[in-house]
């Protein structure tokens, strides 16, 4: 693959995820999600697995343990999460979605189908499929790390 093809496909990747993104993040403000950001939803995404801690959530966002708290922070004050002690670590604290969390978790899957549908009918289920499974494949664990 030549420079410039691999530039152009850089770009579309990047202006795909970019749309993709946005168009989630209207969906969840649409379902009444005020007060959110790009960023809560990829915090929500790792939270959603469960057993996370701040440090966590910091190496999944790809910022520091201070950045990753105060995103907790804003999302306790707002409701959309809580802190709970660790099981097994006194020092550390779980971080949990509340139902207001789990909620727009659900709003974000409700948008995100909504976003992939034109590009489902576009190019039909299977090639969505086959291009789900590659892009897998590509980059199997994210990681997920907003910049905005």
């Amino acid at each position: 693959m030549q420079n410039s093809e691999a530039l152009a496909l850089s770009a579309a990747l990047l202006a795909a995820a970019g749309e993709l993104t946005q168009r989630i993040h209207e969906g969840v403000v649409a379902r009444g999600f005020e007060g959110v950001r790009p960023a809560h939803g990829f915090a929500f995404s790792r939270l959603s697995f469960g057993d996370a801690t701040t440090t966590d959530l910091a190496a999944h966002l790809g910022v520091t343990k201070q950045a990753a708290s105060q995103l907790v922070d804003e999302l306790v004050r707002k409701g959309y999460v809580e802190r709970r002690p660790h099981p097994s670590d006194a020092r550390a604290r779980l971080v949990l979605l509340t139902e207001r969390g789990w909620a727009c978790t659900r709003a974000a899957e409700e948008a995100a189908a909504d976003a992939v549908r034109p590009w489902v009918e576009r190019i039909g289920e299977r090639e969505a499929r086959a291009l789900g499974e590659r892009l897998l494949t590509l980059a199997p664990n994210g990681p997920l790390r907003p910049t905005w």
